[in-house]
């Protein structure tokens, strides 16, 4: 049977069958060098794996295995069989074994490592290959060998591996290259050693764009947002900032609530041909705005792309959610479905979206459809947010059985749902307690159980048990434990000020607590009386109310009256869950000031105005 086949898009290239004798093997009508380039010609026309290996039998037929040309035939076939579009890295490794030891390159072994590098199942084995390369010494490292290797220790976080390649860098000399000082940049960064990232990047004689990026998405990566920005900021002396770059930029504007510099590094881009057009880009500004309180922009964005991958749809049905426009997500998850398959980050989003609203029948069904239509395995963050959902709409026991029921641990962030929930919906104390004994369990060695303490002291609070909040506080103490500080942060004319609950360190003090005052006249005069369960771990009245009055977001909020113009929207940001006695006096603020007030807690946004809050009282 012939080898050679019409040459087609969906059929291997066409192959000259060699013209052979009686006496001695097959003969060609043109010179070696010249069959030596035409299969190589021919191996740039292969579309398919089986392709390749037509193309490798006829080699093996009609070349000699040793001549220098036919290695470098063999080591094109180890690049193509291990590329992206064919990834066959069984067959890659057949090829590398069928060549003589002693013809093994550098080159060939790096094609190898970087193939099992490339491969989620064979990453432990590039560290293999590395380590026969160096016992057979026929080849050194080079250049190209360590970004591999560093690239498999960083997806599989082996931070002592990536050291011990980091010495063998330095024994070999490579220790100023900036290719390979970037990979070692984002090994570090990956393994969460951000001090050792940058050491690397601080020694670096020479750095590029890539390097500059990587930093930045390090710092990104860690919460370092002021320091990546302010990174960013040098490198505008040297460098044209890319897409990726910018990426970056955008995450450290959305992770600081940075509105003023999301929206000048929108401004930027819009000035740059070929971002309007990309989806990431696009996808970046969407989560950028969502996270920064601007849901106008965000959905403008979303409206004006030309192309949307599954990543936008997600990014906006999040933003939605988060914002508390739960018939909008749902709404935008119908459009979504008619083009594209949705993943698991969409029904997180989606049960979010319940959650925000109360809408348990909804939850209960899109949790369903997840697993029943799409096949999708439920995973912890979604079981949080449907054993969250059902027990903050009370179904206590619903959501205990579904805890229970779990194929994996549940985490603290469920235990602390079911606890928040008793508090909420006023369930015994004693169900309370072994939720709470849960919590403290599995974070006996961390601060992880400081949450369960103080919701806790808020459960003995409300049954007027004060002796027992007494003695979670003489616990928290004995083992060390303290409550998480509320922190708030506002920007203004593009400065974060940031404050912490009691805070007396900012230079306009005088003049905030001033405001606090006139704030505390006002409300006073309609009646308001503070919600003094909300300050359990607080002895005297008058102490519980000072608490609370002294609230990270209060001092924010009063920064914002002094600072913006009249019925400028105040955008806060707080790292903890508003308290119930906040939410209250803030929807107050809003209807006396006659201003919109925008505050971002851990869990989800609230958008204040006319005295009512868009969550409705759900959270």
């Amino acid at each position: 049977m012939s080898i050679g086949l019409l040459l087609h898009p969906s059929s291997p290239p066409q192959i000259p069958p060699p013209t052979t004798t009686s006496t001695g093997p097959p003969s060609f009508s043109s010179t070696a060098g010249n069959h030596h380039r035409h299969i190589l010609s021919l191996s740039e026309t292969c579309t398919t794996i089986s392709h390749l290996k037509q193309l490798h039998a006829y080699t093996l037929r009609t070349t000699l295995p040793d001549e220098t040309a036919t290695l470098f035939l063999y080591g094109r076939f180890l690049h193509l069989s291990s590329s992206s579009s064919f990834s066959d890295v069984s067959y890659t490794f057949r090829i590398f074994n069928s060549i003589q030891q002693e013809n093994h390159t550098p080159f060939m072994w790096n094609t190898l490592i970087r193939a099992c590098a490339h491969d989620v199942s064979r990453k432990e084995e590039a560290f293999l290959l590395y380590r026969k390369m160096l016992e057979r010494g026929k080849s050194s490292p080079d250049k190209h060998t360590f970004p591999f290797l560093l690239k498999a220790c960083a997806y599989i976080f082996k931070l002592s591996e990536g050291k011990q390649i980091h010495c063998q860098i330095l024994k070999h000399g490579l220790g100023k290259d900036v290719y390979v000082n970037n990979s070692l940049i984002h090994l570090y960064a990956s393994c969460g050693c951000l001090d050792l990232a940058k050491k690397v990047f601080d020694e670096m004689p020479e750095r590029s764009l890539v390097s500059w990026n990587s930093m930045i998405d390090a710092l990104v990566r860690a919460g370092e947002f002021d320091s990546a920005l302010e990174m960013f900021r040098e490198t505008q002396e040297s460098f044209e900032p890319d897409g990726y770059t910018m990426q970056s930029v955008l995450s450290a504007c959305a992770g600081l609530g940075s509105l003023s510099l999301g929206a000048w590094a929108h401004a930027f881009l819009l000035r740059k041909r070929g971002f309007e057009v990309d989806v990431l880009i696009k996808n970046s500004l969407i989560e950028m705005y969502c996270k920064c309180g601007s849901l106008r922009m965000a959905e403008q964005v979303f409206q004006t792309m030309r192309k949307r991958d599954l990543a936008s749809w997600n990014a906006i049905i999040l933003g939605l959610a988060t914002h508390g426009r739960a018939e909008e997500a749902m709404a935008c998850f119908e459009r979504m479905v008619e083009n594209v398959k949705p993943n698991s980050v969409t029904f997180v989003a989606l049960l979010i979206a319940c959650n925000h609203r109360g809408l348990v029948e909804k939850g209960r069904l899109y949790f369903d459809v997840m697993v029943r239509d799409y096949g999708i395995e439920p995973a912890l963050e979604h079981y949080g947010c449907i054993v969250d959902l059902v027990a903050r709409a009370g179904y206590v026991s619903e959501a205990i059985d579904m805890v229970m029921n779990m194929k994996m641990k549940p985490d603290a962030v469920i235990w602390r749902s079911l606890l928040d929930a008793c508090c909420k919906n006023g369930a015994s104390v004693e169900l309370s307690e072994q939720i709470a004994t849960h919590i403290i369990e599995d974070n006996q060695s961390s601060n992880g159980s400081s949450g369960a303490y103080v919701l806790l002291s808020r459960v003995y609070a409300s049954a007027n048990r004060w002796n027992d909040v007494g003695i979670v506080r003489k616990l928290m103490t004995e083992h060390g434990i303290r409550k998480e500080p509320g922190c708030s942060s506002i920007e203004i004319n593009g400065v974060t000020h940031e404050f912490f609950a009691g805070d007396t360190s900012h230079p306009q003090t005088k003049q905030i607590y001033k405001q606090l005052r006139l704030i505390e006249e006002k409300l006073s005069s309609i009646g308001y009386s503070p919600d003094q369960s909300q300050a359990p771990l607080v002895d005297s009245s008058r102490e519980k109310e000072c608490s609370l009055r002294l609230h990270s977001e209060r001092l924010a909020i009063a920064f914002g009256l002094l600072n913006l113009p009249p019925q400028t929207p105040i955008r806060v940001f707080k790292n903890l869950r508003v308290c119930n006695d906040c939410h209250e006096v803030t929807k107050l603020i809003s209807k006396m000031f006659d201003t919109e007030i925008i505050v971002r807690d851990r869990v989800r946004f609230h958008h204040f105005k006319d005295g009512s809050c868009s969550c409705s009282d759900y959270w």
